[in-house]
């Protein structure tokens, strides 16, 4: 499929999930920019809906930067260890939050690029910050993105995180591609599904799939 078809395909598909899930965003609870960065490092190999929950846990007795900056790490792991992972993840969270309060004066940098010098930041967390939290272009490419844009065949057989990401900034409208990602959240939650064989016939996406006859 050419550049061009696959642009079309995209904006076609961009428009279908609007109408489908027109209210959907991220899934992790979050009031503040620094609550978000923790939530999307705890979310690693663990459901959004658990993080929800040991967060509150988490911010009963740590609630701000510094507080979370100051803790101690088996602290911080006791609380979050749940989510699995605990230890690495605790350290991440001390780290970060460490450098936000000493450097950033407790605040989230609104900078792509000081985002992923945060320990335990990578390009999924920080485009997710860029886009939910400071409403800049973003393209967040989690196991749903990935696995969904390779069955619509708006990407090739492509599985690295980065190279679906820079694929698909070349066919989603930038002002479309933080809210575009969390639909197919919504979308391989629902339908276009990993452990299942894909709801196909339910699916608004049929017509427009490469997975079901589409080229």
């Amino acid at each position: 499929m050419t550049e061009n078809k696959r642009k079309k395909q995209a904006l076609a598909i961009v428009e279908r999930l609007k109408k489908e899930y027109p209210d959907a965003g991220c899934t992790l609870d979050y009031d503040n920019a620094w609550k978000l960065l923790v939530s999307v490092r705890l979310a690693a190999q663990c459901t959004d809906a658990r993080v929800n929950v040991v967060v509150e846990g988490l911010y009963k007795k740590f609630p701000d930067v510094k507080a979370l900056a100051e803790a101690e790490v088996d602290a911080i792991e006791e609380i979050v260890r749940p989510c699995g992972l605990g230890r690495s993840k605790a350290r991440d969270i001390s780290a970060c939050m460490k450098i936000l309060w000493e450097k950033y004066d407790g605040k989230v940098p609104e900078d792509f690029d000081a985002l992923l010098k945060l320990p335990g930041v990578g390009r999924k967390s920080a485009n997710l910050i860029m886009g939910d939290v400071f409403g800049k272009p973003a393209i967040v490419t989690d196991t749903h993105c990935i696995r969904l844009v390779n069955r619509m065949g708006l990407v090739d057989g492509e599985k690295e995180p980065k190279k679906v990401e820079m694929a698909l900034w070349k066919i989603i409208p930038p002002e479309e591609g933080s809210d575009f990602c969390h639909r197919l959240v919504y979308h391989g939650r629902e339908i276009c599904t990993a452990r299942t064989k894909p709801h196909c016939e339910k699916c608004c996406l049929a017509d427009l799939c490469a997975k079901c006859g589409v080229e």
